[in-house]
């Protein structure tokens, strides 16, 4: 796996949007979101930051279930 990219949290959240996950709400500087999969519910906390760290990043992308090859498509 190649290093995740460090975006702004907008970047984040619209590839993950359209990846089918939906915002819940956002409180401070958290946007909560979340998808329903045959396997259950995923939800994921992305931190409101400009940038959002790799390494955060890269945690996000694995708890959503995509390669970061499929995240980059979406961006």
């Amino acid at each position: 796996m190649t290093e995740a990219p460090s975006l702004p949290y907008l970047k984040v959240v619209n590839a993950l949007q359209r990846a089918g996950f939906t915002v819940i709400r956002q409180r401070g500087s958290h946007i909560r979101l979340q998808k329903r999969t045959r396997e259950g519910l995923i939800k994921i906390t992305v931190p409101a930051h400009k940038p959002v760290k790799k390494t955060t990043l890269a945690k996000l992308i694995k708890q959503s279930g995509l390669s970061l090859e499929e995240f980059k498509e979406l961006l």
